[in-house]
């Protein structure tokens, strides 16, 4: 692609390909990886905030945990280090200027036309000014009709570029049928998660989110649990069916890329609390807070 008309990089940005700090422009690939043809890779997504005390990657450290037990997960093997990772995402950072953006590494295979263990492994770190993903307006939810795939068909708790295929065919779904996004279930029928955010609802002022099992086990969603400990507010998980959703009060999604963003409607029903006067509202805010390294109750 020509990188005047590619939205995430220009002729001086600059990535960062096994080792070495490259133009993104020059960077190749080849065109025989396993992870091209197979999806046989792993990636994260990763945000920087722009803090009082300068650029700060929000969880760094258990994102690039996550992104090596993924690949070792599907028997990629692996040698960067969790710091040198840290180390040279900043390193990054501080080249292209940047110091509010989202990160991506990717761990991708070398060529290999087999279905088999990859014969080499290369690492590449990019990032680029990108704001919340799902935007900053309430959305519209639609039930998709894909489902998330079975616990025992792949390693659900890795996040495996292949996987994103089921995330793409569900997001294409719900916007060609006129909503924001999709809500996929789990193959018995239970809501599962977004195709690249996980779901929590709020119900007579308590908040409920599937269990884990079925869907990528967010750090964001981690960050929730924390947050709602320390604002007393009661979350429980569980197996719910649609008709929970449904029937709550309102809802939200929360990702790296999505932040925590507040759902309008589930199918074309409207919930009826304000998102105003709703537990993610009141969440939002204190993730905000919390990534910007303010007082967590300042403004709630």
């Amino acid at each position: 692609m020509n990188a005047k008309l590619n939205p995430y990089y220009n002729e001086n940005t600059i990535i960062f390909v096994d080792g070495e700090f490259k133009k993104a422009s020059e960077a190749t690939i080849d065109l025989y990886s396993q992870t091209m043809h197979y999806g046989y890779g792993v990636f994260e997504g990763i945000r920087v905030y722009k803090t009082e005390n300068g650029p700060k990657i929000f969880k760094a450290e258990e994102h690039y945990e996550r992104l090596l037990k993924s690949a070792e997960l599907i028997h990629i093997p692996f040698t960067y280090s969790v710091e040198e990772l840290v180390e040279k995402t900043y390193q990054l950072l501080k080249i292209n200027n940047l110091e509010s953006a989202y990160i991506r590494p990717l761990i991708f295979c070398g060529p290999n036309m087999g279905i088999s263990k990859a014969n080499e492994v290369s690492i590449m770190i990019c990032a680029w000014e990108w704001g919340a993903y799902l935007g900053d307006k309430l959305i519209s939810l639609y039930q998709s009709s894909f489902c998330r795939p079975h616990p025992r068909s792949t390693k659900i708790e890795a996040k495996v570029c292949g996987h994103y295929v089921n995330s793409i065919l569900a997001s294409i779904e719900a916007k060609d049928k006129g909503f924001d996004e999709a809500l996929l279930l789990d193959c018995d029928g239970y809501l599962a998660e977004a195709p690249g955010a996980n779901l929590f609802f709020e119900k007579d002022g308590q908040l409920f989110t599937p269990q884990t099992g079925n869907i990528l086990p967010g750090i964001t969603r981690a960050t929730i649990f924390d947050l709602c400990k320390e604002l007393n507010i009661t979350v429980s998980e569980g197996a719910y069916k649609p008709e929970m959703l449904e029937n709550a009060d309102s809802a939200f999604f929360c990702g790296t890329a999505a932040e925590v963003v507040g759902i309008k409607s589930f199918n074309s029903k409207v919930f009826p609390l304000e998102w105003q006067d709703s537990l993610g509202k009141k969440l939002q805010t204190a993730y905000l807070n919390l990534v910007l390294e303010k007082e967590l109750l300042a403004q709630i």
